[in-house]
């Protein structure tokens, strides 16, 4: 049961989309699998290429690393940092 469940409420989540984003100003924070390079682009200039209806996690499909060259680059929101969560002395 409790397997149903969890596919019953899967169902109903959606990907955030780039559209999403924009009011709010955050980027996209893009990683290579391949060689660890990174990067954050700007919201807008994706929203303009690729429309603002595209899920975020899609745009990796669209990218390639500017690193090693690699097509297998991940996306997610660039939420804002909370800060230091913890002290280590």
């Amino acid at each position: 049961m409790k397997h149903q469940a969890m596919a019953k409420r899967d169902e109903t989540l959606t990907a955030t989309r780039i559209g999403d984003l924009l009011p709010k100003g955050i980027a996209i924070f893009c990683w290579c699998n391949r060689c660890g390079h990174n990067a954050v682009v700007d919201s807008h200039q994706l929203a303009a290429s690729l429309g603002p209806a595209l899920p975020v996690p899609d745009i990796g499909v669209h990218m390639r690393c500017s690193g090693c060259g690699s097509k297998d680059v991940a996306t997610r929101p660039d939420w804002p940092s909370l800060g230091q969560v913890a002290r280590h002395s």
